[in-house]
Parts: C-alpha cells; structure tokens; sequence
C-alpha cells in the first residue's frame, strides 16, 4: 500500500487518469465476469431439465406450465409463445405461408434470447483488447514524466532512473493484469453461449415441426 501511495503521490493528473482508467476497466470486467458466469451456468442448467420436462408433458398447456417454472431466464417460453402466436387479420404477416410466418416469429424470439445471453460480451472483448495499451501508455507517460523531473533536477544517477522507470513499467503490468481476466472470460463465455444457442435452436426447429404437424391434422 505504501508502495501504490507513493506511486500515486509521484504521478501526475494523466497517470492517475490513466491508473483510474484501469481500475475502471478491471471492476467492470470482473462486475460482468461475475454476474455472467452465474447467468450463463444457470441458463444452461435451465435449458437442460425445461426442454426434455416440455417433451415429455401430456399437452402444451402443461408444457408451457412447465416451462414457466423451469425456464427462469426466460430464453425458452418466448419460443413457444411464438410458435403459438397468430398475427393479426388483415396484417401483412398474415399473407404469407404458415411456414414463413413460423419462420420469421421463431427467429426473432430466438435472437432476443441471444442477445439475453451475450450481454456484457462486447465490454470483456473491448476490455481484453484496450487494457494492454492503455497500460503501456501509461508506462510511456510515465517514463516521459519520470525523465523530465531528473532532467529538471540536474542530476543523473542509476537510483534516480530505477526508482521512476520501475514505478512507470507498473502500469504495463496492470494493463495485462486487467485484461487477461476479460479475454479468458469472453472466450469461455463464447462457448456456454453457443452451447446454449445449438440448443435453442434445435427446440425452436422441433417447435416449428410440431406446429406444422399440428396443422396438417
């Protein structure tokens, strides 16, 4: 602590512009790492019991009771209200084929579930990305401040160069620091959310079937 007072205390407003920045950086990502790991964790485990308990409830009416209490992220109920939605006479929508119109509705519930699931991926990605350089230009910053306050003192010596420049490299080091985190957790992130994507989209396609089927009958 001693250590970061002094580093502070030595800087000017644009390194701890910069420090702040990064700290910033590293709460947001960590706020979002958080909260998405237990959404993320929680749909799939979801998804996992709701889709084989709609399959195997008697009628769709049960099912979807079943969804409601199983699906709390609320990305499979909106499926299957608009596999049972009909547009409304005289519309537009009404003019085309049952199979387009199942089509269009599944695929805009099924991307608003998605962006459900995706939200907080472009702060991780930007943060993963920016942290880094936002570091080193600290650490450049840094050096430059560090080098005008010896040259002003008129005096040159290992100790007076080691201390600033060492204190100026931490900067680079917390920009990795902050960054390694987000693009771990956006990479596994990634990976949950097509996961949960493959199998939102093979539910939406036995939806549409069992619609079309209905139908048919």
């Amino acid at each position: 602590m001693e250590g970061l007072s002094h580093f502070w205390n030595q800087g000017d407003a644009v390194g701890r512009a910069v420090a702040v920045l990064l700290m910033m950086m590293s709460v947001a990502a960590w706020v979002l790492i958080l909260w998405k790991g237990w959404l993320l964790r929680r749909a799939a485990g979801d998804i996992a019991r709701a889709v084989p308990a709609f399959w195997d409830a008697p009628s769709l009416a049960d099912g979807r009771a079943r969804l409601t209490t199983l699906d709390r992220e609320q990305v499979l109920l909106p499926l299957l209200d608009a596999a049972a939605a009909r547009p409304a006479t005289g519309a537009l929508e009404s003019h085309g084929a049952l199979e387009a119109q199942l089509t269009r509705r599944l695929r805009d519930a099924l991307h608003r579930g998605l962006a459900h699931l995706q939200f907080g991926q472009v702060v991780l990605a930007s943060v993963g990305s920016t942290a880094p350089f936002v570091g080193l230009f600290g650490t450049v910053w840094g050096i430059y401040h560090a080098l005008g306050g010896i040259a002003s003192a008129g005096s040159l010596s290992i100790d007076r160069v080691a201390g600033p420049i060492g204190e100026a490299l931490i900067m680079t080091a917390a920009g990795i620091a902050v960054a390694v985190p987000a693009v771990l957790a956006y990479n596994v992130f990634g990976k949950w959310v097509a996961a949960c994507e493959a199998e939102l989209e093979g539910f939406a396609h036995d939806l549409r079937q069992l619609v079309l089927d209905t139908e048919k009958h």
